[in-house]
């Protein structure tokens, strides 16, 4: 039998948490762990990484940090009441009923929907009411578990209306003004769901029929095809992209934040039955009879440069597990058959001859050699015979399959967040077209962007009904692919491969002082947002350089990755060093922090930097600086994109490289810390408060 989503000793009442949301977060965090429920560092990093990207204050004295953890074992409410209040970021102020929902990363559709009930539960006037009088935690609980009930009469429903037919209508009743809506957070288990109970309160109270697809973590009901076709209007009160967008075309569309929909959930049905009215009024991009419409573009409200930021940081979060997977069975391949494994036989001065190949015959290997084989396709061709050089060319030839798709996913995916589905196989193929153009990564972003937007294009104009079928599965990828491809070979292509090598030139060209003001800027932005777009811009720097494995694309890697491992060691030596200046709660994520750094997860740093940015991000920066320089300086290459401290087998030249390396994490990871430590010792924490 599974555990109760919250017991009696995960509910605090009338406690003083302390001042800040962080303070908050990280004593809720402690008191899931006490339970065994969780990894107190852990899950406070994560509900604190998620904080970053959306504050969790509802408004009307209502706060749900959550998140889902690979600390949580077991999922898991945690209630506080809070006194005195404390501000998680709502417009009408503090909050005084917190509840921290941990989810587990592998939780079933089961759990899901108990916490969505629960989030639909904190928009009912008496429940919350409930809560604020409750004298005792089982009482918390009592109400918690009669909200998360299924079988409870009292119980609000998760699943949406629309998964049944909708309702009969006497012949002379006036037919109601149907609205569709459909919610969506990035997290998918709290706001998308009180979004969706605050539309459908506010739809009664304006008398007409609302019905909402919650697009959650778990299973979604989708809305039934034909209910959309009657329908008079769409809310899309999304934080992410809406997926199958597409159905709702040629319908008059409101779009806004998840947030607007808890807290103006009157006005969006307002402004949604105005729309129906209006001629002019913006439609959901693409024709009635289904064909396509953009994920997260047509009709969307969202302004130019934040629909574009939007597509970029998709393009880049799909590219990653290719870049990771890819890089990382490179660097085993390199592990198993040696660095020359991707060169021919004695083709540099570095590389094995055909005598130092033992396990192939010196005829095959001459013939191989002479064709320009590399010593992995000869292995590959030898078989087991060769030995782990076999293994390591295997892995070497995944690694490099997985990795020629960076560019191609990086546009695909850029066009798909602009376009929807029909913008994927434009922007591949774009993407391809640049890697063989030598365009690279810079022309990825391009083909990316201009296939997205002439997909949407495409896509906006009304197609006849007998060709709509055929809109988004042929017409708009054939045309897109044509126009992209045909600007890349006739217009753009030449140019940005012209700018990609003098690029790539001028990076292998930096040595001394241009090579170390590099690593320092690198540095910089590695530590400036612990994870966040400067972070993620530095990464991709360094990895879409990967591929052309030169010397300076290595150290560009090798100094990213070390300035990344900077901060998380650097505060958990600082924790070590000065116990005195940190609390207990900081401590415990200083003692995680050690393996998150090592394992270069810079978000290791996050609880400190969220709890006190003034001291400690200028600290961390200079760290990140000293390491990124001092790694350009010593010239330490790197061939893996990720791994921390367990890829130095992937570093360049070896050994030497290893030693320059470790001192360069050492010495940023000193500096940092006496910096930090500095700064709360000659600054104290009043006084920044006063600044902040």
């Amino acid at each position: 039998m599974s555990e109760p989503l919250i017991t009696a000793d995960l509910v605090l009442l009338d406690a003083d948490l302390g001042h800040t949301k962080t303070d908050v977060i990280t004593n809720l965090a402690a008191l899931v762990a006490k339970s065994g429920r969780a990894e107190a560092a852990g899950l406070a990093a994560d509900a604190l990484a998620r904080e970053e990207k959306a504050v969790t204050g509802l408004g009307g004295g209502i706060a749900i940090p959550h998140c889902r953890s690979a600390a949580v074992n077991t999922n898991t409410l945690a209630f506080a009441r809070l006194n005195p209040k404390v501000d998680f970021g709502a417009a009408d102020g503090p909050a005084d009923v917190c509840f921290m929902i941990a989810a587990s990363e592998g939780s079933d559709d089961a759990h899901l929907t108990l916490l969505a009930m629960l989030a639909r539960s904190l928009m009912r006037a008496e429940f919350l009411e409930g809560l604020r009088s409750a004298t005792t935690p089982e009482q918390v609980v009592a109400l918690v578990n009669q909200a998360t009930q299924p079988d409870a009469p009292a119980a609000p429903s998760v699943a949406p209306a629309a998964a049944a037919p909708a309702p009969a209508r006497v012949a002379d009743e006036p037919r109601k003004k149907l609205i569709v809506a459909v919610t969506s957070c990035p997290t998918g288990i709290a706001h998308t769901f009180m979004a969706a109970d605050g539309l459908e309160q506010a739809g009664k109270a304006a008398g007409v029929e609302l019905i909402v697809e919650p697009q959650g973590s778990g299973k979604i009901d989708w809305l039934d095809l034909d209910l959309i076709k009657g329908a008079d209007a769409a809310i899309f009160a999304a934080d992410v992209p809406v997926r199958e967008r597409e159905r709702f075309a040629g319908l008059p569309v409101i779009e806004a934040g998840v947030k607007r929909a808890i807290n103006e959930p009157s006005k969006l049905v307002a402004e949604a039955l105005a729309a129906i009215d209006n001629p002019n009024a913006r439609k959901v991009a693409g024709s009635a009879g289904g064909a396509s419409a953009a994920a997260a573009g047509g009709g969307s409200q969202l302004s130019i440069g934040k629909r574009v930021q939007q597509a970029l940081m998709t393009g880049v979060s799909y590219m990653i597990p290719f870049v990771a997977a890819g890089g990382l069975l490179l660097a085993l391949g390199f592990l198993f058959g040696g660095f020359d494994i991707a060169i021919a036989p004695g083709s540099t001065p570095e590389a094995r001859t055909c005598a130092d190949l033992a396990w192939l015959s010196a005829e095959a290997c001459k013939a191989g050699a002479d064709a320009g084989s590399s010593i992995g396709a000869l292995a590959i061709a030898t078989g087991w015979g060769a030995g782990l050089n076999y293994l390591g060319a295997v892995l070497f030839a995944i690694g490099g399959a997985a990795f020629g798709f960076l560019v191609p996913a990086l546009s695909g995916y850029i066009a798909y967040a602009l376009a929807g589905r029909p913008g994927i196989a434009p922007g591949f193929v774009g993407g391809a077209i640049s890697v063989t153009l030598g365009a690279g990564f810079l022309g990825g972003l391009v083909t990316g962007l201009l296939a997205g937007v002439v997909a949407l294009w495409i896509s906006s104009f009304k197609a006849p009904r007998w060709l709509s079928g055929l809109m988004p599965v042929v017409i708009i990828p054939l045309f897109a692919t044509f126009v992209v491809g045909g600007t890349m070979y006739f217009l753009l292509g030449k140019f940005l491969a012209g700018v990609t090598t003098a690029m790539q030139d001028g990076l292998s060209g930096m040595s001394g002082g241009s090579a170390i003001l590099l690593g320092i800027v690198l540095g910089l932005m590695m530590c400036f947002d612990l994870g966040g777009p400067v972070n993620k811009a530095a990464y991709l720097f360094a990895t879409a350089g990967l591929s052309a494995a030169t010397a300076a694309n290595l150290h560009v890697m090798a100094a990213v990755m070390a300035a990344g491992m900077v901060p998380p060691l650097a505060m958990a030596l600082a924790t070590v060093v000065r116990k005195k200046l940190f609390t207990e709660v900081e401590r415990e994520n200083g003692a995680a922090a050690w393996l998150l750094g090592a394992s270069f997860i810079s978000e290791g740093a996050i609880p400190f930097a969220a709890a006190d940015p003034l001291r400690v991000i200028p600290s961390m920066m200079l760290g990140g600086a000293v390491t990124g320089a001092l790694s350009m300086a010593l010239g330490v290459g790197l061939r893996a994109p990720h791994g921390g401290i367990f890829v130095l087998y992937a570093m360049d030249p070896l050994p030497a490289a290893i030693f320059g390396f470790l001192v360069s994490l050492a010495a940023g990871v000193v500096v940092a810390a006496i910096a930090v430590i500095t700064a709360k010792s000659a600054w104290p924490q009043k006084q920044v408060a006063a600044v902040a």
